[in-house]
């Protein structure tokens, strides 16, 4: 069996913003579609709403007023659980409590026939737990839609630990024909993309609790530097911090308080403060109608060296020395066995971030990770109280002249992208070894489900399969809490890889 014939009704129960927009979905797709809430009123201010967005579809040239005339006749409040009696497919996306979508569940299950495929929206909660509370849970599944549904591609299709293959694959064809992107992943804490994802929140705040840099720094470094499309501050100001903190806090507890997804405690305090974010008006910024947003940290201009020595390949950065030499610096190249580095006239040391710290060191200055060094409009340089002034010109002064705003931070061990990128790509490999996903679903995942520059597999194909572990592992030196400690996915990948080029 694989998807649903459009002549089949659909059901969505619970009708706020996930559970009107998945509706929207199935209905624009052509079925007939079913809403229902349990508060009196609610479907039929629902089936207004989706009509009304249907309009506004229309006003675009996205959709003909034939097509929506004809969506709008499939669109049918229901007034009770009963007449969803006939439906194909009923999707829940009630309140995330698991004793209440359990207890629907059970309603639901005295209802529909016996072919019905019944599913979840949850984001937090186990798919097994809630499918327990069926006679037949082989039926049930996991519809992880993201929000917007209608306009976001990506759907997280979750089988539980009893789901049965078929259930899976159907709501997998089901999504396809839905005109979506489906990923096929197992029942663990945050599924796919909140799973992985922690990272780039929890080192963005680490990174600011430690006094490395403030929240607009971070968020530009993340942005010019790494490449993604916002920083954690400013996106986690639009998600609500209330919500992307009660995601991070389900996740650590689901496994067990693992250290790896510690919660934020300057987010925690945030939402205490009742600063959630745009919603209430200030989170990590002020979103006031005239609020001055801050500007990052930027260096004022130096004095660019006339000449570098680069000692090695420079692994991920090597794309420096052709820039460098293009900015009309010299670059002498030495073949070094100790590193890869590149040492400045004065005879101080640039060093790309490596997870150790400028303190261990006489006189280096790290720089951080970049997406594309070449279209990168931002780089990161860290740097300690033992670091010569000079050096430090020398270093900005080089990244400049190679036209990049350069932002100084504190002597942060990994900085802020390459600590972020070596996390996620190492949860990547922890997940694919434990069943998780494929490679393939995670890159997908991660790309389309929260806009990502590369998948985690992209990533670490591009940096070398070894550079996560290697940074990590120093990481973990300086910081034995476990926050840091590559996984043994991730041990394995790179030992394999040493293996393959000889090492003993």
């Amino acid at each position: 069996m694989t998807a649903l014939d459009l002549s089949s009704p659909v059901a969505v129960v619970g009708t706020g913003t996930m559970g009107q927009g998945i509706a929207q979905v199935a209905l624009t797709a052509g079925h007939v579609v079913r809403l229902y809430d349990a508060v009196p009123g609610r479907a039929g201010e629902a089936t207004a709403a989706i009509g009304a967005r249907l309009d506004r579809l229309v006003e675009k040239d996205r959709l003909s007023a034939a097509d929506r005339d004809a969506a709008r006749a499939r669109l049918l409040p229901a007034g009770a659980l009963t007449d969803l009696a006939d439906c194909a497919l009923v999707v829940e996306a009630v309140l995330e409590r698991l004793d209440v979508k359990q207890q629907l569940m059970r309603d639901l299950e005295d209802i529909v026939g016996e072919d019905c495929l019944l599913a979840t929206n949850t984001s937090s909660l186990s798919v097994t737990a809630i499918g327990a509370a069926l006679r037949n849970p082989g039926r049930f599944v996991g519809l992880h839609f993201f929000n917007p549904a209608p306009l976001l591609p990506l759907v997280e299709v979750v089988s539980g630990f009893a789901t049965d293959v078929t259930s899976a694959t159907r709501a997998y064809e089901m999504s396809r024909a839905w005109g979506k992107t489906p990923v096929a992943c197992a029942d663990t804490p945050g599924f796919i993309v909140n799973r992985i994802a922690r990272p780039f929140y929890a080192e963005a705040f680490a990174a600011y609790e430690a006094q490395a840099a403030d929240p607009a720094t971070i968020d530009a470094v993340l942005r010019e530097s790494g490449g993604f499309k916002m920083g954690a501050f400013e996106l986690t100001d639009l998600i609500g911090q209330d919500v992307n903190e009660s995601v991070t806090h389900s996740v650590w507890q689901s496994f067990f308080q693992d250290v790896r997804f510690t919660p934020s405690l300057a987010q925690r305090r945030l939402v205490e403060s009742g600063r959630l974010g745009r919603k209430t008006g200030h989170g990590w910024y002020d979103h006031g109608d005239d609020a001055e947003q801050p500007e990052p940290h930027t260096a004022e201009p130096a004095q660019a060296p006339a000449y570098v020595v680069v000692e090695g390949d420079l692994g991920p950065a090597a794309e420096l020395a052709t820039l460098i030499r293009e900015a009309g610096i010299v670059v002498r190249e030495e073949d070094e066995d100790h590193g890869t580095r590149m040492v400045l006239p004065g005879g101080g040391q640039l060093a790309l971030a490596d997870g150790q710290t400028s303190v261990e060191f006489r006189d280096v200055v790290y720089f951080d990770l970049a997406l594309d060094y070449r279209r990168a409009g931002r780089i990161a340089l860290s740097a300690s109280q033992d670091t010569a002034s000079g050096t430090l010109s020398e270093a900005i002064g080089l990244f400049q002249a190679l036209g990049k705003n350069v932002s100084v931070v504190g002597d942060a061990p990994g900085m802020i992208v390459a600590r972020t990128v070596a996390r996620i790509v190492d949860l990547a490999h922890d997940a694919v070894a434990k069943g998780v996903a494929t490679e393939e679903d995670v890159d997908t995942a991660m790309r389309l489900g929260v806009n990502y520059p590369l998948g985690p597999f992209e990533w670490s194909r591009r940096l070398g399969r070894s550079w996560a572990y290697d940074l990590l592992d120093d990481l973990h030196l300086r910081d034995p809490s476990g926050r840091y400690a590559p996984s043994l996915a991730l041990y394995r990948h790179a030992y394999a890889t040493e293996k393959r080029e000889g090492t003993p």
